[in-house]
């Protein structure tokens, strides 16, 4: 008997190497996520503390404020690295983020 087409073909191995599992971007990912959670606890910290100042003076630090835009920009440029959504390392090993001065 013979089978309808393509019904009993069998699948050919591929010949397709896959890449080697990233380790280097492993290790390198662990260790951004672990400085990544150390900037979001010194953003909540500087938060607090521009609470305070915009409670006493009642308006912004602005050196504080561009400050934390730069730490937001680079927390953001962890995950970006961290979910594989950029290939460039953050700082120390790249650049630290400026945010344009306005």
């Amino acid at each position: 008997m013979s089978d309808p087409a393509g019904s009993s073909a069998q699948t050919a191995p591929s010949n397709e190497a896959h890449a080697p599992f990233p380790v280097v971007r492993l290790l390198y990912a662990f260790a951004f996520g672990v400085l990544a959670y150390l900037v979001l606890m010194l953003i909540f910290a500087l938060a607090v503390i521009q609470f305070i100042v915009v409670a006493i003076n009642g308006k912004v630090n602005e050196e504080l404020r561009r400050f934390c835009v730069n730490l937001v920009q680079y927390l953001l440029e962890l995950v970006a690295f961290i979910t594989f959504v950029r290939d460039a390392r953050p700082f120390p090993i790249g650049p630290f983020p400026k945010y344009p001065a306005s």
